[in-house]
């Protein structure tokens, strides 16, 4: 006679599984029925942070297109669109007119008074987060606070992280730890649970809580020497066994390395589709570098995906105005590790009016050279591509494409940017990859 079924180590299909095999006698193990719907449950999450005083986006839920554009006005464009209980991001957009999301709402499927669609304020130039927490119920422990490269709107499945996190203040990782605590005793979760949050302007936003194990459990794990599902199993097995909690023993320590997470896609099997990265999640698997020197993670994390940094060639850069903030800063970096700077129309007078030596190409419909021209003659070593907003986003699609197509690096963010040029300075000051094993590594955490 089976025990029960853990629901909370298989991903949100497990999770969405729970319900139907508790009504159909099977008994949860771990974080029960009630907690996972206190979690996906738009209102019951909402009424849980106003109850502890923790900030939320600004959001509701609706279940009509008249409900949808109202609230959208209400709460201002762009917004963050998707349906609730589904699985990495599927159906999540980010929309820009009544018109688009009209056309959004229109389009839903399955959209009942118990599954509506949520729509939330877009933060801008946000600094996206997580944490993953073993809890008892009554006690919680986080190991490491992990930071994403790309900002908020990349789906966390698709966007490199750093673990521990490098760039948050000391106050904001403890203001995650303090909430992910109070939010996991609030639930009462038993076992796994991961966090994602956003900093904007310096506050802290809680995203989502997911009441299970995340695809970041094994990083973190490895990253900072902790058995997390056997502690979890334990936990959630210990009416069974008679043993105490494992958690109140658990003690935070000082990890003197860097893990950097990076995801794997499948664009080269599918050459029609274009790779520019959203809240929906595309990446089929990750990879994890480990370094003392976070440029040199970086380095290790983007070879194991089987994309090799080149140490030299030419950068191509075509990036849309928002991001014209940050270019200079970027082909800089580039230009200083030895490569050589190509841009399209305002890109290259940019970088040209900065100061930096930048040869001018043709987009596709301007005349030849161009840059497909340049791509398939082998001229091109890394491509940095950002796209316009969904309106404009397929113009440059044909130059991703085509880099895909041509297994040259490419990136579709200014954070993935900027981290290529990081790593590109770790490998070109030391001049080779710092090689550890594992236990190396653990060996040194204090």
């Amino acid at each position: 006679q089976p025990l029960g079924v853990i629901a909370s180590l298989g991903g949100q299909t497990a999770i969405n599984l729970a319900e139907p095999l508790m009504k159909r006698g099977v008994t949860i193990i771990g974080t029960d029925v009630a907690a996972i719907e206190k979690a996906e449950n738009r209102d019951s999450f909402e009424h849980i942070m106003t109850q502890l005083g923790i900030p939320q986006p600004k959001g509701q839920a609706v279940t009509n297109i008249e409900a949808g554009v109202k609230a959208a006005a209400e709460i201002g464009y762009p917004v963050l669109v998707r349906p609730s209980y589904v699985l990495g991001g599927r159906g999540m957009e980010v929309v820009y007119d009544p018109e688009n999301l009209t056309k959004y709402m229109d389009a839903a499927v399955g959209v009942t008074p118990d599954r509506p669609i949520l729509i939330d304020r877009f933060l801008h130039h946000a600094t996206e987060c997580e944490a993953d927490a073993i809890s008892d119920g009554e006690n919680v422990f986080v190991p490491a606070v992990m930071e994403h490269i790309e900002l908020a709107g990349i789906h966390s499945g698709d966007s490199a992280c750093i673990l521990p996190s490098r760039n948050l203040t000391k106050d904001q990782v403890e203001t995650i730890r303090d909430y992910t605590s109070r939010i996991a005793k609030e639930m009462h979760v038993v076992g796994l649970m991961n966090m994602q949050y956003a900093i904007e302007d310096g506050e802290v936003y809680v995203l989502e809580a997911n009441p299970r194990a995340s695809r970041t459990v094994p990083l973190v794990s490895k990253v900072c020497n902790i058995k997390m599902v056997k502690l979890a199993t334990d936990i959630m097995t210990s009416y069974l066994t008679g043993r105490p909690s494992p958690v109140p023993a658990l003690k935070e320590k000082k990890i003197p390395h860097y893990g950097v997470k990076m995801p794997v896609f499948p664009f080269k099997m599918f050459p029609e589709v274009d790779p520019v990265l959203g809240p929906e999640m595309r990446s089929t698997g990750e990879v994890l570098g480990m370094s003392t020197s976070v440029g040199e993670a970086i380095y290790k994390a983007q070879e194991a995906t089987q994309t090799r940094l080149p140490s030299s060639g030419t950068v191509l850069l075509s990036v849309n105005d928002k991001d014209k903030i940050e270019l200079i800063e970027v082909a800089r970096g580039f230009y200083e590790c030895g490569f050589t700077l190509m841009g399209t129309g305002r890109t290259c007078d940019v970088m040209v009016a900065a100061g930096l030596p930048a040869e001018k190409v043709c987009k596709i419909n301007e005349g030849r050279p161009n840059i497909l021209d340049k791509i398939t003659n082998g001229e091109v070593a890394i491509i940095i591509n950002t796209p316009n907003d969904k309106k404009g986003r397929g113009d440059d699609s044909y130059i991703r494409k085509a880099a895909v197509k041509a297994k040259i690096p490419y990136f579709t963010n200014m954070a993935a940017a900027k981290a290529t040029v990081q790593a590109l300075r770790s490998i070109k000051k030391n001049g080779h990859l710092e090689v550890k094993s594992l236990q190396e590594f653990h060996s040194e955490i204090q």
